[in-house]
């Protein structure tokens, strides 16, 4: 093989890499699931040398030091059981670190920038307990300061950002555009448009009209598993290509994209590179929340309790295969798909959860448990108990992230978790278990059934 040394870096000026689009699309939070899914699908549609897209990472900048000097471009590792196939992407026309905020609103003030995209964290809405913007943050605070001051300050938070894009897009006199949530939350354009429009009243109450006018909050499903780049990713590119990709990305054959919003501005014709529009993606929302990322956090918490370290790895355990089975028929009893494309999906989903190839780590996948676990198990729970039933598969979910809480397994790394941990360090188990279910779901921790329930599993997950 030729040394690494000799080989060219990945840039456009490589012979037959296509020219970079003129940018139509912002994206907030580039990291490697837009680069294997948003990114991909816009540059699979038949006009993608029209929709060039401007990514800004979040807090960290590695993302964008990579592929600044590759001219946006990186390699899609596709892996399948079979092996690998690699596909050069070049949806990404300029990619920016967070910190550059006025190339962010520059962008914003054009007229043919359409779409704002964005694929951040459950957490990074910053919701309240009554699902509008937790305006009693400092961060919050800070930025409102700071927008207040001068509205082309640099802000923090997500709906700063989008906020004050928006304030520079007003004053550019640009046209309607559509912001689209690619995260994974139940309705998750209602819930950017509420945590905008919040913010935006409390800057400026003419901003939350104009905002009502000119702005469509999109919502989309998005499904598939995106495990972080190695350095044997890096060197299999270099292998197959030719070329040194600083940061490519590795990816499962499936992907899903359901995708809701009217686009004033249009769109990439997203439709002919796979993508589903629907009027109403709730549906589609709640199969993949319940089936695939509840699932995802069992095995997680779970699975590295019995030191496992990779979903392939925890599914091929028969306890838990047997734990996520339980789980996706309470789930699947309040799923409103038909029948047999449930159980579809579950056998697909054995699939690609037992992919060796995958290597999809259980660490990074138990993140954020305080606010994902409210969307991906919760739901299902309420409904079983108001069905009468005693959720077994659920209470494996949550006793397995009870004892993760408690130093069990992957390392807890969930900035909203600390409520819950002390509770779950409070004492023996049949102690805090009530308090721990009080704050994931209040009043749960009253309801003894569940309680017993979880106990007896989380004793079952410890036993060999």
């Amino acid at each position: 093989m030729t040394a690494a040394r000799e080989l060219p870096r990945l840039s456009r000026s490589l012979p037959n890499t296509p020219a970079a689009a003129p940018v139509r699309m912002v994206h907030l939070g580039v990291g490697n699931f837009h680069r294997a899914h948003q990114a991909w699908y816009t540059a699979n549609s038949p006009d993608a040398d029209q929709w060039g897209i401007a990514a800004f990472t979040g807090r960290r900048t590695d993302m964008a030091d990579a592929l600044k000097p590759q001219d946006g471009l990186y390699t899609l590792i596709t892996r399948s059981a079979d092996g690998d196939s690699f596909e050069l992407i070049a949806a990404l026309s300029a990619v920016h670190g967070a910190v550059e905020h006025e190339a962010y609103l520059d962008y914003l003030s054009r007229g043919e920038v359409a779409i704002v995209t964005i694929t951040v964290t459950e957490a990074a809405y910053l919701r309240g307990a009554d699902g509008h913007l937790d305006a009693g943050l400092d961060v919050i605070g800070s930025d409102l300061g700071a927008l207040r001051s001068s509205p082309r300050k640099p802000v923090a938070s997500l709906p700063a950002r989008l906020v004050s894009g928006l304030v520079a897009r007003r004053a550019a006199g640009a046209a309607a555009l559509t912001i689209l949530s690619c995260d994974n939350l139940p309705e998750n354009g209602a819930v950017t448009k509420t945590v905008v429009q919040d913010l935006a009243a409390l800057l400026d109450e003419t901003l939350a009209d104009w905002i009502d006018s000119h702005v469509d909050f999109g919502t989309s499903m998005v499904d598939r598993i995106t495990p972080g780049t190695t350095d044997e990713d890096r060197t299999l590119v270099q292998q197959a290509c030719g070329y040194v990709d600083a940061y490519p990305v590795a990816t499962e054959p499936f992907s899903e994209w359901v995708v809701s919003g009217r686009f004033p501005a249009g769109r990439p014709r997203w439709e002919e590179a796979g993508v589903t529009l629907v009027d109403d993606v709730e549906p589609f929302e709640q199969r993949k929340l319940w089936l695939l990322n509840g699932a995802h956090s069992m095995l997680a918490y779970a699975g590295s309790i019995r030191g496992h370290s990779t979903i392939d790895a925890a599914i091929d355990d028969p306890g838990f295969r047997f734990w996520v089975e339980m789980f996706w028929d309470e789930a699947s009893r309040h799923l409103t798909l038909p029948a047999a494309d449930i159980a579809e999906y579950r056998a697909a989903l054995l699939t690609r959860f037992s992919n060796p190839r995958a290597g999809d780590q259980l660490a990074r996948i138990a993140a954020d448990g305080s606010t994902k676990l409210v969307v991906r198990t919760v739901p299902t729970i309420r409904a079983e108990r108001a069905a009468g039933r005693v959720p077994i598969g659920c209470a494996t979910t949550i006793a397995a992230w009870v004892l993760h809480l408690r130093g069990l397994g992957a390392p807890v790394k969930d900035p909203g978790a600390g409520p819950a941990q002390n509770a779950a360090n409070g004492g023996e188990l049949p102690r805090v278990v009530p308090a721990v279910l009080d704050v994931l779901e209040p009043g749960l921790g009253g309801d003894k059934d569940f309680v017993d329930a979880v106990l007896h599993q989380a004793a079952a997950i410890q036993s060999q």
